[in-house]
């Protein structure tokens, strides 16, 4: 089956930066939706017309990948507002109520990046910002979606997690 839109892709690969520096891995194959919110537009115009054993190496410059990386997105919260155990590489989603940036973005997934005696730094940037990107990709299976997947145009994996202490930010696509 060749991979056209919509339908379900079985994939591997290695994403690392374009220093060589491993940033994920996935050595046993994972479904993702073709055609909907599972996977960065460069990699399925890659994809597009390919069949199981397809692979390709991308390079990714941040337009393409997660964005440039935006100093807006960081604010500086009051460390009374978070639990004692907060520390780097946490993630919240939004920001915690009595905070003091109204314009930040509410529905954000946070990265906590510092914590000092009184503020917490909470970052709302993709990990990936602002990261050029190699991925090699290998096609593992091909199907055709179920009526549910199409519908909720995803078959609901996280396209990208981070090998770091971060934890994987939910749904990065």
């Amino acid at each position: 089956m060749l991979i056209t839109a919509p339908c379900v892709v079985s994939l591997t690969w290695r994403l690392s930066d374009t220093q060589g520096e491993a940033i994920d891995e996935l050595a046993e194959p994972v479904e993702f939706f073709f055609g909907g919110d599972d996977l960065l537009p460069k990699v399925e115009e890659a994809l597009a017309g390919q069949a199981t054993g397809y692979e390709v190496h991308l390079h990714l410059e941040p337009e393409h990948a997660f964005g440039d990386y935006d100093a807006d997105l960081v604010c500086f919260e009051d460390r009374a507002l978070f639990p004692e155990q907060v520390e780097p590489g946490m993630q919240f989603e939004g920001l915690p109520e009595g905070a003091a940036t109204p314009d930040m973005p509410k529905d954000a997934v946070y990265t906590v990046t510092e914590v000092y005696p009184s503020q917490v730094v909470l970052d709302a940037n993709h990990p990936l910002a602002g990261i050029a990107l190699r991925l090699h990709l290998t096609v593992r299976d091909v199907r055709e979606a179920t009526e549910e997947e199409v519908e909720a145009g995803s078959v609901g994996e996280a396209a990208f997690n981070v090998l770091s202490t971060v934890p994987p930010a939910p749904g990065l696509h």
